[in-house]
């Protein structure tokens, strides 16, 4: 399910370091709103998906995360996510209307070398760990808490879009009311 990275070899510092800038500038995207910008980010091919967890005793832990094609809160592609950003903007996502307001906090990021199909030094594995902080309304407010795994794939600009992502959240249980923030 999450990208290994057993036997990779860590990233330099210069590359750490830009995978970090653009990992903030995504999070400035998401908090100003400007989702249609969010989605150059993204691959044509990308893999967007946040398994649900469940309670499971210590030697069951293997089990606490949903497989594939079992419950999940996310699991799109480009296209479904570009569906969901239009149908903001289309006045009929009541969920967000009037939108949220939210701050994404990226941090603990470690960086691998990872072989692709794409070729050598074309991606990368990135592993962070997140807060988002959502208010709507007036007195509505959640907190977000966990770690992405992503695969990052070079494009022909030198420039990095983000081709896989797992998001794990570490509630088990969401006390929102809806899901219609990005990670």
């Amino acid at each position: 399910m999450l990208a290994s990275t057993d036997g990779a070899r860590r990233a330099g510092h210069d590359i750490h370091f830009e995978v970090e800038q653009f990992y903030y500038i995504e999070a400035e995207l998401l908090d100003d709103g400007r989702f249609t910008d969010w989605l150059d980010l993204l691959a044509e091919d990308l893999d967007y998906w946040m398994p649900t967890r469940t309670n499971r005793l210590r030697r069951q832990q293997a089990l606490s995360i949903s497989a594939r094609g079992e419950g999940a809160f996310y699991d799109e592609t480009k296209a479904s996510l570009a569906w969901r950003i239009r149908r903001f903007d289309s006045g009929m996502a009541w969920a967000e209307d009037p939108p949220s307001r939210t701050r994404h906090l990226v941090t603990n990021v470690v960086v691998h070398h990872v072989e692709s199909d794409h070729g050598a030094g074309q991606e990368l594995a990135a592993r962070s760990a997140f807060l988002v902080y959502r208010n709507r309304l007036e007195r509505e407010e959640n907190v977000f808490a966990g770690c992405r795994t992503d695969i990052l794939r070079r494009i022909p600009d030198g420039g990095l879009t983000v081709a896989r992502r797992v998001i794990l959240l570490d509630q088990n249980v969401l006390q929102a009311k809806n899901i219609s923030t990005f990670f």
